[in-house]
């Protein structure tokens, strides 16, 4: 809404996690050893630990950032 670049949630209870997502970014990114134009997108997990793991939490985001980078799979069946 602010076009941060990167930003960080508190956790108000009840909540055990929140996600903070910045604005995507136009940066130089290397790609098969060349320069080029990339974009880049922050995003950052505040978890209350007394309900998630830390690994957990970082699965999660493995996720969510598998899903950004290939949205199609979010079509795909997984039955």
């Amino acid at each position: 809404m602010l076009a941060l670049e990167e930003d960080f949630a508190i956790i108000n209870p009840p909540e055990a996690a929140i996600l903070a997502v910045g604005a995507i970014k136009d940066v130089p990114v290397v790609e098969d050893g060349r320069i080029v134009p990339g974009k880049v997108m922050r995003m950052t997990l505040s978890v209350d630990h007394r309900v998630f793991y830390g690994a957990t939490a970082a699965q999660f985001m493995a996720e969510v950032k598998g899903l950004i980078e290939s949205p199609v799979t979010l079509l795909v069946s997984q039955a």
